[in-house]
């Protein structure tokens, strides 16, 4: 048994530092049926494509989803104003637009810094 004190034991403290970011902006084209209904998601009337956007501050995903949704007219899936999580869900065009237009309002209205858009 070692026999150190808690002087030498070292102590980590993580801390979210809020900034003017989306640090997660991803499209998933066509997933599988299963993850719309593990993600509580309606998979039905057409739509092929989920969106999932994260930011901070993390009220920002509350103006991202009325953006989302008026640029191109997908439904909101999940809006979390704690986390800063987005998600989105329409045909791949629908989503590929309404991301288009996030990341677009996030950076050139409100100044963030915004992460390439990627897409699986």
């Amino acid at each position: 048994m070692d026999d150190i004190s808690i002087k030498d034991k070292m102590r980590i403290i993580q801390e979210i530092v809020p900034g003017k970011q989306i640090t997660l902006a991803h499209v998933i084209a066509n997933p599988d049926k299963a993850l719309y209904k593990k993600l509580g998601l309606d998979a039905e009337n057409g739509k092929t494509a989920i969106g999932i956007v994260t930011m901070s501050p993390a009220e920002t995903a509350i103006i991202a989803g009325d953006i989302a949704m008026k640029a191109s007219g997908v439904d909101i899936g999940f809006v979390d104003r704690v986390s800063g999580t987005l998600i989105i869900t329409g045909t791949v065009s629908q989503v590929e637009s309404a991301m288009d237009a996030v990341c677009k309002y996030c950076t050139e209205t409100l100044g963030f810094t915004v992460c390439p858009i990627t897409k699986t």
